[in-house]
This record gives structure tokens, C-alpha cells and sequence, in this order.
């Protein structure tokens, strides 16, 4: 599918998959089978009304932001701080929901830590926290090859997840990404995603035997014969990837991708803006339902971001 403007496609997307999630993080998929989540809908376990989404679309923005400009990864770290501090970049001006891990790294940052060590690096540091803001840095792959990509990749996602594990799966993620943008379906952009990132193993000394087994059902195209229960959905970012894979191979318009993310319970807004963001770039943001977008928190904000980070990367 031929996308005009793929930074709103990417940034309206993670934020809608987000909000969609937000009343119902952290409840239970068997809760979620009972009351499962059909609209846009608010409160719940933040108190936050409907359209609001958290730190997952935050932090995105403060990656789009950077990547608008000239791009620094000491600015980058600097929105990150001025996000936890002060609620740049947040749905109403506060900080309602953000990660042990990302917490930690943030105030590292802030302590004058250089942002690629400020990541927790030990296996026990594998939550989504870098994984759910990295979308848009599909966009500044255009021109670099796989190992610039993948050095890009290592870089961001280390201001807040520097473990090879969270590397991996955001490059995975990435990926796939170029794949769509280059106009494949979800089932052809996993297959080329996969593949790229097979060999760039293969050629490399990036990973041990045991991370490319952990990530096994991702890089062997396993997940698409999969069954829900077989899916988990919790904030590890293996779960999370798996699961969003699984949500766009199953489903075939944006709308059912993100709500199957979401009704899977758990980290569900961040299981949804992973999942969204993909989904828009597949099916374009103008396959979004109105209803959602229209009361999507600072929705106005959120495309004039879109339109200056499409002016800087196309």
C-alpha cells in the first residue's frame, strides 16, 4: 500500500493503539474475554479520560521530535528528562504510567550519564520501555545499510534498554517496518524482516546462540500457526513483539489488529501502540476509525509532528 505520509501513519497510530490500551492495563485476558474493549473508552485503571495515551506515545514523540531536527542523541535524552520531569510531551502536562526500567534510566540521564549506557544492560532489563517509542526511527533508515541500521537501533534503544535482547527485538520491529514501507503485506515484510536480520546474525558477532534462541519463533516465522493462548502479552519485550506480530497476521485492517492487541490484557497499551503503529503503516491512518481519532488527546499537536518529521525524512 502506497502511504503519502508515513510519519502520521507511524505517530497516530502508536498514539491510538496507546489510548486504546490505557483503561485497561494490566487486566486479564480472561477479564478481557468477559468485557472486552470495542471502542474508545476512558478512566479505568488510570483515571485518564478516553483518547489519552501514555508514556509508550510520549516517548515517541520525543524520538519523532529529535529526528525532525538534527538529530543528537544527548537531545534526545534531554526530552526524555524534560518528559519525566515536567510532562513534555504528555497527553494533559503529567506523567501517569512509566516503566521501572525507563524510570531508572531516566534518571541516569539526568545525572549527566552518557545516553548509551544509561540502559539497563543485564537480562533481568528486557521490558518493552524502548521497544514501544522506537518506530519512528524506520524513517531515518533510508540510505544506511543494515549495519548502520543496526547501530542506530542500539544506540536509541540504549538511553533506556541497552540488553542485546532489547536491541534485537527493536531492530526486528524496525525491519519489518522498512519492509511495509517499501510496500509489503504484514506476512512478505516479516519474511524480508526476518531474513535481513538471519544473515546480518549470521555474518556478525552480535548475539550469542542463546538470544537468537530466545527470539526463535520471531526469526523462524513461527508465530503465524500460533493459538491466542500460545501468545502471551505481558511487558517483557519478547512477549510484546510476539504478540503484535501475531495481532497483524491474524487480522487484516487496523482496527481489528489493534483491538485483538489490546484484548489480549495485560501491558495492553503498549501490546496496542506496538501493534498500531505497524497497522497504520500497513493500512494507512486514514483506515483509522473517525470516532477514535476525533477524541484523541492533542490529536492537532500529534500531526503538525507528523508533518515536520515527514519534511525532514523523506
Amino acid at each position: 500500500m502506497e502511504n503519502n505520509n508515513n510519519a502520521k501513519n507511524i505517530l497516530l497510530g502508536v498514539a491510538v493503539g496507546d489510548a486504546l490500551g490505557v483503561p485497561v492495563e494490566f487486566k486479564s485476558r480472561e477479564y478481557l474475554k468477559r468485557e472486552p474493549v470495542q471502542a474508545m473508552i476512558g478512566y479505568g485503571t488510570h483515571h485518564q479520560p478516553a483518547g489519552t495515551w501514555s508514556d509508550d506515545s510520549s516517548l515517541t514523540f520525543c524520538l519523532a521530535e529529535t529526528l525532525a531536527g538534527k538529530f543528537d542523541l544527548t537531545k534526545l535524552a534531554e526530552t526524555f528528562v524534560n518528559w519525566k520531569n515536567h510532562g513534555y510531551w504528555s497527553a494533559h502536562g503529567e506523567v501517569f504510567d512509566i516503566g521501572i526500567s525507563t524510570n531508572y534510566a531516566i534518571d541516569r540521564l539526568s545525572r549527566g550519564t552518557h545516553p548509551v549506557n544509561a540502559g539497563g544492560d543485564t537480562e533481568g532489563d528486557n521490558g518493552n520501555g524502548s521497544l514501544m517509542r522506537i518506530l519512528p526511527l524506520a524513517l531515518a533508515f533510508k540510505g544506511k545499510n543494515v549495519d548502520q541500521q543496526f547501530q542506530l537501533t542500539k544506540e536509541v534503544s540504549s538511553l533506556t534498554h541497552g540488553h542485546i535482547r532489547s536491541v534485537l527485538c527493536c531492530f526486528i520491529y524496525l525491519q519489518i517496518a522498512s519492509a511495509i514501507l517499501e510496500g509489503m503485506n504484514m506476512s512478505d515484510a516479516l519474511r524480508t524482516a526476518c531474513s535481513t536480520v538471519n544473515k546480518y546474525l549470521d555474518e556478525t558477532a552480535t548475539c550469542t546462540i542463546k538470544e537468537r534462541t530466545v527470539l526463535v519463533r520471531i526469526l523462524n516465522d513461527q508465530l503465524r500457526v500460533l493459538e491466542e493462548s500460545q501468545i502471551p502479552s505481558s511487558g517483557y519485550v519478547v512477549s510484546t513483539l510476539e504478540a503484535s506480530i501475531w495481532c497483524l497476521l491474524n487480522t487484516d485492517n487496523f482496527r481489528d489488529a489493534v483491538l485483538k492487541a489490546v484484548n489480549l490484557g495485560n501491558d495492553t497499551d503498549t501490546t496496542g501502540a506496538v501493534t498500531g503503529g505497524l497497522a497504520a503503516l500497513l493500512y494507512g491512518w486514514e483506515s483509522i476509525p473517525p470516532e477514535w481519532l476525533n477524541i484523541l488527546a492533542r490529536k492537532d499537536a500529534i500531526i503538525d509532528l507528523a508533518e515536520r518529521l515527514s519534511v525532514k525524512t523523506n
